[in-house]
């Protein structure tokens, strides 16, 4: 049975208070939260403004996480695994009954678009903030989806979609449909399993692949293939539906910029779409969600062609509220939570389309703890320090994150820890309040994209609304990880050196010795740069160091950088803040120290520096052909057996993070011996295969 803990008590407040016509027929003082991260503690907080108790659900891996702590009451369900805890239906629905919720708001991911989820909780004689289960399931199954939209005259994408088709019958079906095909699988969402195919001959390897990721992710493997529209745009239309037969639309937001097909950066309205395509599409939207008689929010999801940007197709419909949601709250003065919840008690839709009234312009960035330097591979870690843009004044900024200090980021779930959202008066404000908005969120501890974000809203493709749903991966081919600036390195130095007790100098690591102070020498790395830091330290308190600062490149010709530095920590609340005053300009920064490494964000960016130190070749030679996982994960697939020889390139392991599946090659050519199999859970940084050089063996026999 699910264990239960009471965090507060709610207060429930009065029942909606309707006229004869809508009356409230099935009242909701208790929902349950059937999700974690950000989105749990975004409907916490609208539940908390309407005066509705919450209740939260968590794995063993979030029984300290902040949607837990933000309820009213939290409900353990299960280990660390989703398929355990958040994905297993019994529990869910059991940690509802015992917590004595009316009804139950899915959040997204997970159970949101699962009708049997939703049928459970009916017979369950709970409510679901969602559509009605055969709504799901028709628009859960994009085969079925295309089908029944068409009946409405909705256009569709060109393609091959039925059920049932083998790889044969997508390959023979393939020329017809015309190259570029994207591969798509019926179930689920996400990018997962999606892979764009240029010509016959990758077309079965991509197939078989996209097969395995459908089935991991999605428990279905059921594949279609679409036409790949040129130049695609990306664009979306949130709808609104009650039991009372009102369907409105919110207008659409512009989803092009997008890696792997996951979404990164949104916004609301497209630059894209004029007022008479805007109607347009709002009206397709409509029409999609008529077809299956579909209530509460969702959203209808279509491809455009920047070339033709009057030609619309659409693409699915997300039976749920989407990650996106709250550039639409921005631009309209609508809580979609609250709509949800209303339509969910059998309300009419007090809203008409003519009341609908977009008002500036809002984008949304998803902070994802990956490394968009390398691939965009998942990572993790835990935060060492954290500082949120909401501490800062400013206006239109809004926080969606469940992340905290101390927080533990695995590869259980999904790498994305927030959303940052910027609401400005046109799309030229909105832009550069996220940009400082971003500059403003440190993530200490954990590889984050915030400095990937930042160098994609520089870019003059984005600032001009130039968009389309590959630019992100091309722009990220000339993205590298940003140089340390020299406050940096300074507040590394810093924060190495440690602010001191003057009367303590046996601990003190200032550079006190007998006759004239000596500066403190640091040197560090980061990548494949070495710099030299020197800091002269003239006073040193608790919470305080000033001083004459030095950096330089090493192998650079160029001057030293020199600066009077004032290092200040100060103390607010339970909160510290750092500030780095250099030759009088005062900025905010944030550092932490992680296992020898030092961690340093500040408005530049975040770095990663590691002591310089000597490092021996037979050293490096010994680790050189060594396969490392690059983040925690699973194992799926091997692809060389031990003894095997290789050449550099070569596929040898197959891991899956966060639904994704990710080739690790021999870095070298010789023999390998595998230290892992099918099913093994690995950590960041583990051994996973080694390649023995033939060559490095020949020469230390002639040696």
């Amino acid at each position: 049975m699910p264990h239960s803990t009471t965090r507060a008590t709610a207060s429930f407040g009065c029942d909606h208070v309707t006229d004869n016509n809508t009356p409230a027929i099935r009242p909701i003082r208790s929902v349950l939260v059937a999700n974690r991260g950000e989105i749990a503690c975004r409907v916490i907080g609208t539940l908390r403004r309407m005066g509705i108790r919450s209740v939260a659900v968590y794995s063993d891996a979030d029984a300290d996480a902040r949607h837990v702590r933000e309820a009213d009451v939290a409900v353990r369900i299960g280990p660390a695994p989703a398929t355990e805890s958040y994905l297993n239906i019994d529990a869910v629905v059991r940690a509802a009954q015992d917590s004595g919720a009316d009804a139950v708001h899915p959040g997204y991911g997970f159970l949101s678009e699962n009708q049997k989820f939703a049928a459970a909780l009916a017979g369950a004689g709970l409510v679901f903030v969602g559509p009605p289960a055969d709504a799901i399931a028709t628009m859960g199954d994009k085969i079925t989806a295309r089908a029944a939209v068409t009946e409405r005259d909705v256009p569709v994408v060109p393609g091959l979609s039925r059920p049932g088709l083998s790889d044969d019958d997508l390959i023979a079906a393939a020329p017809d449909v015309g190259f570029p095909v994207l591969i798509k699988p019926s179930a689920g969402g996400g990018g997962k399993g999606m892979h764009r195919v240029e010509n016959a001959a990758d077309l079965p390897a991509a197939l078989e692949r996209a097969r395995r990721e459908a089935g991991s992710a999605f428990g279905d493997d059921t594949l279609f293939l679409e036409h790949f529209v040129d130049t695609p745009r990306h664009i979306e239309v949130q709808v609104l539906a009650d039991e009372h037969g009102n369907v409105i639309h919110l207008g659409e937001r512009e989803c092009s910029l997008q890696r792997r097909h996951q979404k990164v950066i949104e916004e609301a309205p497209s630059a894209l779409l004029d007022e008479q395509t805007r109607a347009r599409i709002g009206a397709a939207a409509c029409d999609a969600a008529r077809s299956v008689g579909y209530t509460g929010a969702g959203t209808v999801e279509f491809i455009v062609s920047a070339h033709r940007p009057d030609a619309f197709f659409f693409m699915e419909m997300n039976t749920r509220l989407q990650v996106e949601h709250p550039v639409t709250e921005l631009v309209t003065g609508v809580d979609l939570v609250e709509q949800q919840i209303r339509v969910a008690r059998g309300e009419e839709l007090t809203l008409t389309q003519d009341d609908i009234v977009m008002s500036g312009h809002a984008i949304e960035a998803r902070v994802y703890a990956e490394d968009p330097a390398h691939g965009f591979l998942p990572t993790g870690g835990t935060i060492a320090g954290l500082v949120h843009p909401d501490s800062y004044p400013g206006n239109g900024i809004r926080v969606d994150s469940a992340m905290t200090d101390g927080l533990v980021v695995g590869s259980d779930y999904d790498p994305m820890l927030a959303k940052i959202i910027a609401h400005g008066r046109d799309r030229e404000e909105a832009l550069e309040r996220l940009d400082q908005a971003l500059a403003h969120t440190h993530v200490l501890g954990v590889v984050t994209n915030i400095d990937f974000c930042r160098h994609v809203l520089a870019q003059q493709s984005v600032r001009d609304a130039e968009l389309d749903t590959e630019l992100l991966d091309r722009l990220v081919r000339d993205y590298s990880s940003p140089e340390p600036v020299p406050e940096a390195l300074v507040l590394a130095g810093v924060a190495r050196i440690g602010p001191r007790d003057r009367a303590d100098i046996w601990q003190s690591a200032v550079g006190w010795r007998i006759g004239e102070p000596a500066p403190v020498v640091t040197r560090f790395v980061s990548g494949t740069e070495h710099f030299t830091v020197a800091i002269e330290v003239e006073s040193a308190s608790a919470d305080s160091i000033v001083g004459q600062a030095t950096v330089t490149r090493d192998d650079d010709d160029r001057q030293p950088w020199r600066a009077a530095i004032e290092y200040r920590r100060i103390a607010n609340g339970d909160n510290e803040s750092r500030r780095l005053i250099v030759d009088g300009v005062s900025q905010s920064w944030s550092n932490a120290e992680v296992d020898g490494t030092w961690w340093v964000a500040g408005p530049h960016g975040t770095w990663l520096l590691d002591l310089a130190r000597t490092l021996l070749d037979e050293a490096a030679d010994e680790h050189a052909g060594e396969i490392l996982s690059p983040m925690p994960g699973t194992v799926v697939a091997v692809r060389a057996e031990a003894g095997e020889t290789v050449a550099a390139g070569n596929p040898i392991v197959v891991v899956e993070a966060m639904k994704m599946e990710h080739t690790l090659t021999a870095p070298i050519d010789g023999v390998v011996a595998i230290s892992a199999k099918v099913g093994d859970k690995v950590a960041a940084g583990q051994t996973l295969a080694h390649v023995e050089s033939a060559v490095g063996d020949s020469i230390d026999k002639e040696n």
